[in-house]
């Protein structure tokens, strides 16, 4: 008999264990060459992972839900479907051929890192060395509705075939679900009393039980290893305040256009660490880092726990109106959980917004591999004084950035401050340009 074990794949550098989302295939069913077996949950996203042999699954050893490390046996398959049969009553340990344990799996589409791993084609086509790229789900309804996969052109994470591109087969109109909701598109001030400088919809509450403990999601894992990482880094922080009269008049103009205020947010900060790099590097034992891309990272709570961070990325050389579209998309993504791993760890500069809460100013933490992120409170009505003496009101915002002290200085960090804050309030038009 021969067996080749099926192991957990690292779907991420920072991943050292995976939760089985759900099994595509069941104990007895035929598995050919790339195809998808097992859905896992890496530390922020859900990710098909494919067969690298044909053959038959014999045993699943982690069920769906089981959590499993890096490297450990999850499943075993096996050349027949006789041997499936005597599987039972064998010892896979005594009669497997293979001189050692070898990845049985590759991950697909959502991994950047693996060598199998499907790349779009330039015309985003599906079809990747003959094979289908496509979602279990996907895969699932097209059974049901006797739809072939082969000729139809996915409209997912490169060129992958999900549920609603089966939908449209069928002429059906797919049908818009609460778990991918958009980014509101408000105005940055609307009442003294709220705040609009929103980043995404507010999050669920995470379910709990009273007397009980809730488990930490695979998510909820990631965001603490993170948070405990950036301990040991010292940090300080510099506050400004920032009068918003000329971002809110933009806002008001182009908002009708799908510009979002997170795409505002970012583009303005993009555009004012063009003159400060400095803020836009990361520390290395060997030395200061100098990313070549402005990739704005904007924090984003789950529904289910946790937090991740969609990248913007090059937000400075592209339109405002592109910026907006690819926000639109990676909150959607984010939330259903089908975001590539270089769209949520690319970031060189991150954004975190409770503005939306009505919060005033607050600190934030600063993420691990960056040198800086920049804290956004609610823009409120102001009195303000003017140089000949008068008063008058303004809106205002708090904003506070917090740095890695080993590469940016107070100086640094006050002088990127002040630049975006010209900018934002004397120069906001130049944002569309």
């Amino acid at each position: 008999m021969s067996i080749n074990e099926v192991f957990m794949p690292a779907l991420s550098s920072t991943m050292t264990e995976g939760k089985i989302v759900s099994w595509v295939k069941s104990p007895g069913d035929k598995v050919e060459k790339g195809e998808t077996v097992v859905v896992v949950e890496s530390d922020k996203a859900d990710m098909d992972v494919e067969s690298f042999y044909e053959g038959y699954l014999a045993e699943i050893i982690v069920p769906a839900g089981g959590v499993a490390p890096v490297g450990a046996a999850i499943a075993y398959i096996v050349e027949t479907q006789a041997e499936v049969q005597n599987f039972a009553s064998s010892d896979p340990s005594k009669t497997a051929t293979a001189p050692a344990p070898i990845p049985v799996l590759a991950t697909v589409g959502k991994t950047i890192a693996a060598p199998t791993s499907i790349t779009a084609s330039k015309n985003g086509s599906n079809h990747q060395e003959g094979r289908v790229v496509v979602s279990p789900r996907a895969r699932k309804l097209a059974k049901e509705l006797k739809i072939d996969l082969h000729g139809l052109k996915g409209s997912g994470p490169y060129g992958r075939i999900v549920a609603e591109d089966i939908e449209k087969a069928t002429g059906k109109t797919p049908v818009v679900t609460t778990t991918t909701p958009t980014v509101p598109q408000t105005p940055l001030v609307t009442t003294p009393s709220a705040s609009t400088h929103t980043t995404a919809p507010a999050p669920t509450p995470v379910s709990t039980v009273p007397g009980q403990v809730t488990p930490f999601s695979t998510l909820q894992n990631a965001v603490v290893k993170g948070m405990v990482a950036s301990l040991t880094v010292p940090v300080f922080r510099v506050s400004y305040t920032i009068t918003t009269d000329a971002l809110d008049k933009l806002y008001k103009q182009i908002k009708s256009k799908g510009v979002t205020m997170t795409a505002l947010l970012a583009k303005a900060v993009a555009v004012t660490l063009q003159k400060h790099p400095l803020l836009n590097a990361s520390y290395s034992d060997q030395g200061i880092v100098n990313h070549s891309q402005i990739n704005i990272a904007v924090a984003v709570a789950m529904d289910d726990g946790g937090l991740i961070t969609p990248v913007l990325q090059n937000a400075d050389s592209l339109d405002i109106y592109s910026v907006s579209r690819n926000w639109k998309s990676l909150v959607e993504r984010a939330r259903s959980k089908q975001l590539q791993p270089a769209e949520y760890n690319s970031g060189t500069f991150t954004l975190s917004n409770l503005g939306m809460f009505g919060v005033d100013t607050f600190d934030a933490i600063l993420p691990p591999g960056q040198g800086s992120i920049l804290a956004i409170g609610a823009s409120r009505p102001q009195m303000v004084a003017t140089a000949d003496g008068l008063f008058t009101v303004h809106q205002q915002m708090q904003v506070t950035i917090t740095c890695d002290h080993r590469i940016i200085y107070g100086a640094h960090a006050a002088a990127f401050l002040q630049d975006l804050a010209k900018l934002i309030e004397t120069n906001a038009q130049s944002l569309t340009m």
